[in-house]
């Protein structure tokens, strides 16, 4: 059986900010291992302007540039296939495609969130700059806007990074299913135990006991014990 190849695409106007954190550590060899691919793409590609030009001045007036609707229609469309039917999938039909939107008025990205958009083939990030994008491409291209924290970047890059680094954890293969397991109270409102490796003792500052009695059902319970609940909104 062909394994299932998750496919992340990122529309950014500044790609070789993106390309050098996606090929390393966990995410490069989950590429190179054939799990997942993260491909940067040139946003002024798609634009029809002989000057390569994504943004243009704001309706009603105000300060900077509004990045434009057409570049982000075109290269989704290329990138993804048709619209779907009215019920049907993106691609028409071949896989699962999700648009995403990176914007500051977004819902934010939870831990659930990555569990689900790892479910996608194909998830596409769609990266503002400058005053921000256009609301046609929030109201008809993408199919979800996702911020991840309530304040403003210079750009969506970073976003759209955080995110799939998240996402891409939860595809099957990524990350190994006891770290997975050991991370699981993130999942369910808990932040994860302390962690401690060696030396036992640096500078009077020292591991716990219980860390070092070799008593794997104590050990647990400390762990179920030292994780702090988060404080849930």
């Amino acid at each position: 059986m062909n394994k299932k190849v998750r496919h992340f695409d990122i529309l950014s106007i500044f790609p070789e900010a993106v390309t050098p954190y996606m090929q390393a550590s966990i995410l490069g060899r989950a590429q190179k291992a054939g799990m997942i691919e993260i491909r940067a793409h040139d946003l002024r590609q798609w634009s029809t302007d002989k000057h390569h030009k994504v943004d243009d001045t704001p309706y009603g007036g105000g300060a900077g540039m509004v990045m434009k609707v057409e570049p982000f229609e075109k290269a989704v469309r290329e990138l993804s296939g048709p619209p779907p039917a009215r019920g049907g999938a993106r691609g028409g039909g071949r896989k699962r495609t999700r648009i995403i939107v990176t914007a500051a008025s977004g819902k934010t990205f939870t831990q659930a969130d990555a569990k689900r958009l790892a479910k996608y083939d194909q998830l596409i990030f769609l990266c503002g700059r400058y005053e921000g994008i256009d609301h046609r491409v929030t109201e008809h291209i993408a199919d979800e806007a996702l911020s991840i924290g309530d304040y403003v970047l210079t750009g969506g890059e970073l976003p759209a990074m955080v995110m799939i680094d998240a996402i891409a954890r939860m595809v099957p293969g990524v990350i190994e299913k006891e770290s997975l397991a050991s991370e699981s109270h993130t999942q369910e409102g808990f932040l994860e135990y302390p962690q401690y490796t060696k030396p036992e003792d640096y500078m009077g500052w020292k591991v716990p006991e219980i860390l070092l009695s070799g008593d794997h059902k104590k050990i647990e319970e400390w762990r179920k014990q030292s994780s702090t609940k988060k404080d849930l909104p």
